[in-house]
């Protein structure tokens, strides 16, 4: 694997390069939140799986050499396409991946069909991406809104808890898992009695929690990802909520939040990924050797889901022996099965969404977990053609 060449600061924005510039090479990028509240939930450990691809690609596509890019957006739109408008007009780069933050994934995404290049969305949520903001140059790889929501919220209303109040955070994503939850919630029978918005990255969220424990709904669905999920678990756990018998649901929860919980905190939790390293025997290696690259961190689905669509990029590039014309790389990708050692085999339809099996877990207690990132129980599966939303039901003008 190539080692990071340097590091150079533009505008502000943090950009790292793998190996030297060549005229002929084909450069991607990694776009995400590199130190901010969402870091964990891709950040640097989504740059890891993204050079592991190209490592196991060979390091060479059609006889040019892949070199990756890296920058932080910050969790902030206008940082975001700045970047990628850079990335696209100056530095020569062909494809975007990651990107998580609905909002700063739906900007992009707009820049990346007015030029004509890729972007492939791992980290970002928003079911818009495959809906009414679909785009023939955009692939939704690894979940959404209406994945996460229909997977834990119909399981969990199901099973008898039908009130539900949302603890929502204030963007792009958290618009969309509430939505796409209160479809779920009400096809299941439930019903959600309230909701309350929060900032993103808000540090204290007792008074958000108060007026969730004030509704006296039997379930309280967290519509937040990384640092506000863990957040509001853990001080949900300080007022003593779930004792009083209310159940919390994390709408969007991955690995390595369950990791900064601890099992204490985290235990009984339901909740969804489109991949958990100790599957089977294949997802166990690659979890190994991927911790070994990552400070002994282990990979959740937005990781995985980058290695995967890189990979499948760059089978579509060798395909076309050229990654110039963006809408056409994406034809070809959709034109491929899918088929890796961490999704499986699968498909990517008409509007853009990337299909595999959807899994359902419930965090272990203490006693149950033998050893590190040793976590979840797997409670079910949903097969990959019931797992995301019907194309016909979404609104993308690619599927008619």
């Amino acid at each position: 694997m190539n080692r990071i060449g340097y590091v150079a600061a533009v505008a502000g924005v943090l950009s790292l390069v793998a190996g030297p510039a060549s005229s002929e090479t084909i450069k991607i990028g990694v776009l995400n939140d590199q130190s901010g509240v969402q870091a964990d939930f891709a950040g640097p450990g989504s740059v890891v799986a993204a050079r592991m691809a190209v490592e196991d690609f060979g390091g060479t596509v059609a006889g040019n050499k892949v070199e990756v890019l890296v920058a932080d957006h910050q969790n902030k739109a206008d940082v975001g396409v700045n970047v990628a408008r850079r990335w696209f007009d100056v530095d020569g780069v062909e494809a975007i991946f990651d990107v998580p933050n609905s909002a700063v994934a739906l900007a992009v995404n707009s820049l990346a069909r007015q030029k004509n290049k890729v972007l492939i969305v791992s980290g970002g949520g928003t079911s818009d991406l495959t809906g009414k903001d679909c785009s023939p140059n955009t692939i939704h790889w690894t979940y959404d809104t209406w994945a996460q929501a229909n997977t834990v919220g119909t399981a969990v209303t199901k099973s008898g808890a039908r009130t539900w109040f949302f603890m929502t955070v204030d963007y792009a994503f958290g618009y969309a898992l509430e939505r796409d939850a209160t479809e779920a919630i009400k096809a299941a029978g439930g019903e959600v009695v309230g909701t309350v918005r929060h900032p993103l990255g808000t540090s204290d969220l007792s008074s958000f929690l108060l007026q969730a424990q004030s509704s006296k709904a039997k379930v309280i669905g967290l519509g937040s990802a990384g640092a506000d999920t863990i957040n509001a678990v853990k001080q949900a756990a300080e007022f003593g909520i779930t004792q009083q018998g209310q159940r919390l649901v994390a709408m969007l929860m991955v690995l390595n939040d369950i990791d900064a919980l601890g099992l204490k905190d985290s235990q009984g939790l339901m909740l969804s990924e489109a991949f958990y390293w100790d599957l089977n025997d294949k997802t166990r290696a690659w979890a190994k050797r991927f911790a070994a690259l990552n400070n002994g961190r282990y990979p959740n689905m937005v990781h995985a889901g980058v290695y995967a669509s890189v990979l499948h990029y760059l089978k579509a590039v060798a395909q076309l022996k050229d990654a110039k014309d963006g809408a056409k790389v994406v034809d070809a990708m959709k034109a491929l099965a899918t088929d890796d050692a961490l999704f499986g085999k699968g498909r990517v339809r008409k509007d853009g969404r990337a299909i595999h099996d959807m899994y359902l877990f419930q965090v272990k207690t203490p006693a149950e977990s033998k050893g590190p990132y040793d976590f979840y129980k797997l409670v079910g599966s949903v097969p990959a053609e019931q797992a995301f939303r019907p194309i016909e039901a979404g609104g993308c003008s690619l599927a008619k």
